[in-house]
């Protein structure tokens, strides 16, 4: 199957259930930037020594990868037929644990981090603006139509 049409696709492009909208769309606008964070997680990864931060941010991108088809598959009765995975609870309980777990090893912190200190470090600085940015665009969405109410309190 080739991945380019020939002609164009004149602005538009398919969700996953085969609905057409414009390239623009807050669904892809929201999408897109899981998709982005994910990359950019995947390039942390490449820099990041620890396994056990390895270790979470590769689950992290599975996750993603679920948010992402969870966001490009509107839950329509048509849809329902895909039998996609959803965001679920457990997302976010495994996300809290590891929030906890890290944050034990930390000192308090008082100010704000500066990004840098090394590559990674600041890949993952990256990270956080990307999954902000996304989660402004996941509200605009929700504003608009439905969103699974899990993905924004993962």
């Amino acid at each position: 199957m080739k991945i380019y049409t020939k002609t164009g696709d004149k602005g538009e492009t398919s969700l996953f259930g085969g609905e057409r909208v414009q390239k623009n769309n807050l669904r892809i606008n929201a999408y897109g930037t899981i998709d982005e964070l994910n990359a950019f997680i995947g390039l942390a990864l490449t820099e990041v020594k620890s396994e056990e931060i390895k270790n979470v941010l590769f689950d992290l991108q599975n996750k993603l990868f679920i948010v992402g088809s969870d966001l490009a598959t509107p839950e329509t009765e048509k849809n329902k037929k895909l039998n996609i995975s959803r965001t679920s609870p457990d997302f976010i309980t495994k996300a809290e644990s590891d929030i906890d777990n890290f944050t034990e090893k930390l000192d308090e912190l008082r100010n704000f981090i500066l990004p840098g200190g090394s590559k990674g470090s600041a890949v993952l600085h990256i990270c956080r603006t990307i999954s902000r940015r996304a989660e402004r665009e996941i509200v605009a969405l929700k504003n608009s139509e439905y969103v699974n109410d899990n993905i924004l309190v993962f």
